[in-house]
């Protein structure tokens, strides 16, 4: 197999980054992509009581186990399967799973802080940040987070002020200088996405 397209998709929490990562693999085909989320990389917490969980700070790069991402990012490359971990959010845990994730000629990553890391960004072939406004991006939050995470809406409001909303002006949001591309309202931007994967089928001709 040639080395395979790696695409990092960045943005803030609830821009619409996963929206645009399913309409990447709904046009290119499952079989071809890889997807990995920077989020299945955060530190496990299981040694922090369970009470002190909720008020550390997620949203900051030292939370997330990034250079196990790059190894595996780098395996990947190579034509090599690794074993991603899977991350309990709602008691802030690696489980004892992991997912098995194969080689394929596209890898797509995704997550708020990829283009805030330098070994991860010179690893990407593409570079995308998702732009959202801050209103959209609370609302999707909250849904997401209530419904998918069993959060609270207290705790999900209190983490957004205290740690999402700093941590977002301070690494997110800077990030965007690094990116190739820049796509204003995520998957809803039906040109700015058929444009993305344009160029990713212009380079995988190309490889």
């Amino acid at each position: 197999m040639s080395q395979p397209i790696i695409l990092g998709v960045a943005g803030g929490s609830g821009s619409g980054k996963t929206t645009i990562v399913r309409e990447i693999v709904q046009a290119l085909g499952p079989d071809r992509i890889s997807v990995i989320h920077h989020d299945s990389y955060y530190c496990d917490r299981s040694s922090v009581p369970a009470e002190e969980r909720e008020s550390l700070n997620y949203d900051h790069p030292d939370a997330l186990e990034t250079r196990l991402l790059v190894r595996h990012l780098e395996e990947l490359r190579a034509g090599r399967a690794v074993e991603v971990p899977v991350y309990d959010f709602s008691t802030h845990t690696r489980t004892e799973r992991v997912e098995h994730v194969q080689p394929r000629s596209i890898v797509i990553v995704e997550g708020i802080l990829i283009l805030a890391e330098r070994a991860l960004r010179e690893l990407m072939d593409i570079r995308v940040f998702v732009r959202t406004d801050a209103d959209l991006r609370v609302i999707r939050r909250i849904e997401r987070d209530v419904a998918q995470r069993e959060r609270s809406l207290e705790s999900v409001v209190e983490q957004y002020v205290k740690t999402v909303r700093p941590m977002h002006l301070e690494f997110v949001e800077p990030s965007e200088r690094w990116a190739h591309v820049i796509i204003p309202e995520g998957g809803h931007n039906r040109v700015g996405v058929e444009m993305l994967i344009a160029r990713i089928r212009a380079l995988g001709s190309e490889s």
